[in-house]
Formats: structure tokens, C-alpha cells, sequence
């Protein structure tokens, strides 16, 4: 699908010069003279060479569409994560390197969304949060309550989270699995 290369985004997908790249990062320059161009940091998806390229801010660029599956999270067996497909009932593995940071976030039966082109997974996207037990936190200080600081956490699944002082050993938090950020305490 042709689009103008303005328009791109990061963790679009589009062919260049033959190859699948992913976008890692743009920035649209505007100088005091001339035309406005659009600075795009690419990976290639299949070798993970990274690439800069600059368009003009009209030029047009193939962006990739990708197909977008509901799957159910089955089970880890080192870095291979196993996936079932919740219509067709088939089974997919997928890199953890695809997943990145937020493959720690992954519980039994998730479901998650698989992009795919031409039946290869090219990326996993988790929920925008998962609850988790709290495993290992330091004591509360008194008077550090006060300020706005925060102490680092250990949750059930082995994850660091800087959370609020308040939090203790045992306490069901919300966090934001993108960043692995706290969000807040669970309401269950």
C-alpha cells in the first residue's frame, strides 16, 4: 500500500530497496529553506541491519500490511515461546527476541495479537497491563512517605518495578507491561 513517507511511524512495517524493515524511530526536519524531509531510522526484520534513510515529506513509500491474530500464550521452552492460534486451534513458536522486554509480562493462557506477512511472526503485542503479586519489596521508612520516591519491587514473575513506598510484600499492582512501569494497586 503506497502512502506518503509523512505519514510513517514507528513499529510501521514498509519494503525498501527489496527488504521488509520495521521503523525504530523518524524525525520530520523542516530547515529554514527548502522542502521538509522526514529522517527514518529502519531495522531490517529478517538480519536486524539497521539503516537511516531520508525521504522528501511528499515522496511516496510501500508500507506492508500486516495481518493481525488473536493468540493464546501456551508456554516458554527457553527462548522459544509457543502460541495457539484461538480460532484455527494451530500452534505458532515466536523468538522471545520478537516479543523484547515485555516477554517477562507473559502468563498462562494470555491473549495476545501476532502480526504476521506470509505466515512469519514479525511481532507480539501484549495487553497494555497484566496484574502481579508483589514477591520482594524493601520496608517502608518513615517519612518517605512524603516524598515522591519510589522503592524497587520484585513481582511473582521474577520483573523489577519501582513502586510507591506504600506497597508491601503480597500486594496485587497493576503495571504497564510497554515499560514495565507501576500504574496502580489492583482492585481485586
Amino acid at each position: 500500500m503506497k502512502v506518503t513517507a509523512i505519514t510513517l511511524r514507528k513499529g510501521n512495517v514498509m519494503e525498501h530497496n527489496g527488504k521488509l524493515m520495521i521503523v525504530t524511530n523518524y524525525e520530520i526536519m523542516q530547515p529554514g529553506k527548502g522542502a521538509s524531509v522526514i529522517q527514518v531510522e529502519l531495522r531490517d526484520i529478517r538480519t536486524g541491519n539497521k539503516d537511516n534513510v531520508r525521504f522528501r515529506t511528499q515522496e511516496t513509500v510501500e508500507r506492508v500490511r500486516l495481518e493481525q491474530t488473536d493468540y493464546q500464550y501456551l508456554f516458554s521452552d527457553g527462548d522459544e515461546c509457543t502460541f495457539m492460534n484461538l480460532e484455527s486451534y494451530e500452534q505458532i513458536t515466536v523468538n522471545k527476541d520478537i516479543i523484547g522486554d515485555p516477554a517477562v509480562f507473559l502468563q498462562d493462557g494470555m491473549t495476545v495479537i501476532i502480526e504476521t506477512f506470509e505466515g512469519e511472526p514479525l511481532g507480539v503485542q501484549l495487553p497494555d497491563s497484566v496484574t502481579l503479586e508483589v514477591t520482594e519489596a524493601e520496608p517502608v521508612i518513615k517519612g518517605q512517605t512524603a516524598t515522591t520516591s519510589y522503592k524497587p519491587a520484585v513481582m511473582e514473575n521474577g520483573a523489577r518495578v519501582m513502586v510507591p513506598p506504600h506497597i508491601d510484600v503480597g500486594t496485587r499492582i497493576v503495571v504497564k507491561t510497554e515499560d514495565a512501569s507501576y500504574v496502580e494497586r489492583a482492585k481485586d
